[in-house]
C-alpha cells in the first residue's frame, strides 16, 4: 500500500512537471510568433536601421526570455515524457538548429506532451472517481503469464502499465516466474508448480490466469494435462496461436542448419546470464508451429474445462499496416500476413479464437493493435484503445462473475 502511495506521488510529480513544460513550450511557440509580427510590423513602418538603434535592448531581453522559456520546458518535457520516445527526442535534437524545420518539430513535440498530460491526468481523474469501488478485486488472485522469449523482472514490467491499473482498482496480482523460452509441456510444469506454490502459501484456493501469447498454450496445458484445475477459476488468453504459426513451420524448415544451432546458442546462453536455468530456444519455436500446435490441442481436447467450472475466454487483435508498430513486428507483420493473413505481427488473427467468449480488439484509427501493443510492451498510449482500462475492463467482467 505504501509503494502504490509513493507511486502516485511520483506519477503526479512526473506528471506536473510534464504539463508546465508543454505550456512553456506553447508559450513560446505562441509568443515567438506574435514577436515575430511585431517586428516586421515595425520594419515596415519604421524601417530597420531606426527600429534597431531604439528597440535593440528591448529586442535583447525579449530574446534571452524566449531563450530561457524554451531550454526550460524542453528539458521538461524530455525529462518526464513517455510518449515522446526516443525517436522524437533524436529528431528534436538534429533538427533544432534548422531554421522553420526547428518549429515544426516543435509543434509535433507540444502536441504530442499536451496529449500525454491530458490523458494521463483523465486516468487519474478516473481512478479516483472510483477509488473505493475495488472494481478489479476479484474473488481469486489474478496470475499473469507471459509469452516466449521473456522474463518477469522486477525492474522491466512485461505488462507494462497494467498491473499498476489493475492494482490500483484493487487486483491482487501474481506472475508465472517460469524461464522465457521452453517447449510448452516444460513451460505448463513449470506454470503448474508455481501455482500450486501460490495457493498453499496464501490460501488463495484458486487464481485467475491471464496468459499472453505462448503464455496461453502453456497455460491450458497445465490444467488440462498436469492436475491443476482445482486450482484455477479462469483462463484468459491473450493473442496466443491457439492454430499455430505457419511462418514458424517456413522459417524452422528453411533455415539451415547451422543458422538454427547458432541463433539458439546466441538465445539461449544470453538467457542463461539473464536467469533461465535451461532454455531451450528450438523447442519453444517448434512448438508454435501447425503441426506442434495441432498435438497441444489435441493433447488438451479431451479435458472439459467447463465442467471442471473453469471459465475461459480469449483476445485477439491485428495491425493493419507494417507502421502500426515498431521494430521487429513492422518487418515480421508483412512475412507473417504472406503466410497465415491478418496478423498483430506474430500470429495470424485466425489463430486467437479460443474459450467461452471471443473478444476482438481494434482501434477506431487505421493503425490496429499489435502482439506488444495488446500487453502495453511499449507503454505507448494509442489512439482509439486505452490498453489499461481494457485489462480493468476484462478483470472487472471476471469479479462479475464471482470468480
Amino acid at each position: 500500500m505504501g509503494n502504490q502511495r509513493k507511486e502516485k506521488a511520483l506519477t503526479m510529480v512526473r506528471l506536473n512537471i510534464l504539463g508546465i513544460g508543454f505550456f512553456l513550450l506553447l508559450f513560446f511557440l505562441i509568443s515567438v510568433f506574435i514577436c515575430g509580427i511585431g517586428i516586421i510590423a515595425l520594419f515596415i513602418t519604421k524601417g530597420f536601421k531606426d527600429t534597431f538603434s531604439v528597440y535593440w535592448g528591448w529586442m535583447l531581453i525579449v530574446i534571452l526570455l524566449e531563450i530561457l522559456i524554451f531550454w526550460i520546458g524542453i528539458i521538461m518535457v524530455y525529462a518526464t515524457s513517455i510518449q515522446l520516445g526516443v525517436k522524437m527526442r533524436i529528431i528534436g535534437l538534429v533538427c533544432g538548429m534548422i531554421p522553420l524545420v526547428h518549429l515544426i518539430v516543435l509543434a509535433k513535440i507540444i502536441r504530442i506532451t499536451g496529449k500525454e498530460y491530458r490523458f494521463e491526468k483523465a486516468k487519474i481523474k478516473l481512478d479516483r472517481s472510483r477509488a473505493g469501488q475495488e472494481i478489479c478485486k476479484t474473488k481469486y488472485p489474478l496470475f499473469m503469464v507471459h509469452g516466449v522469449f521473456f522474463r518477469d523482472s522486477n525492474y522491466f514490467n512485461y505488462w507494462g502499465r497494467i498491473p499498476g491499473e489493475l492494482e490500483k482498482n484493487g487486483a491482487k496480482i501474481f506472475y508465472g516466474n517460469h524461464q522465457s523460452a521452453l517447449a510448452v509441456e516444460e513451460s505448463a510444469r513449470e506454470l503448474a508448480e508455481r501455482i500450486k506454490e501460490i495457493v498453499l502459501e496464501t490460501g488463495c484456493q484458486k487464481v485467475n490466469i491471464i496468459a499472453h501469447s505462448k503464455g496461453g498454450l502453456d497455460s491450458k496445458t497445465a490444467v488440462a494435462c498436469l492436475g491443476i484445475s482445482p486450482y484455477v477459476a479462469s483462463i484468459t488468453t491473450v493473442n496466443t496461436p491457439h492454430r499455430g504459426c505457419e511462418y514458424a513451420d517456413y522459417l524452422l524448415g528453411k533455415a539451415p542448419e547451422g543458422v538454427r544451432n547458432k541463433v539458439a546458442a546466441t538465445y539461449n546462453a544470453t538467457l542463461r546470464k539473464l536467469g533461465d536455468s535451461n532454455p531451450d530456444f528450438i523447442a519453444a519455436v517448434s512448438d508454435l508451429t501447425t503441426a506442434n500446435s495441432v498435438k497441444i490441442t489435441e493433447a488438451t481436447s479431451g479435458f472439459d474445462f467447463d465442467k471442471a467450472g473453469i471459465y475461459t475466454q480469449s483476445v485477439g487483435s491485428r495491425m493493419t499496416k507494417a507502421s502500426s508498430s515498431a521494430f521487429p513486428l513492422n518487418m515480421s507483420y508483412l512475412l507473417v500476413g504472406h503466410f497465415d493473413g491478418p496478423n498483430d505481427g506474430l500470429v495470424g488473427e485466425e489463430s486467437f479464437k479460443w474459450g467461452q467468449n471471443y473478444t476482438y480488439v481494434d482501434n477506431d484509427v487505421k493503425r490496429g493493435i499489435s502482439h506488444a501493443d495488446v500487453i502495453d510492451l511499449n507503454r505507448e498510449n494509442i489512439d482509439g484503445f486505452d490498453v489499461r482500462e481494457f485489462y480493468v475492463n476484462l478483470v472487472n467482467g471476471l469479479k462479475k462473475r464471482g470468480l
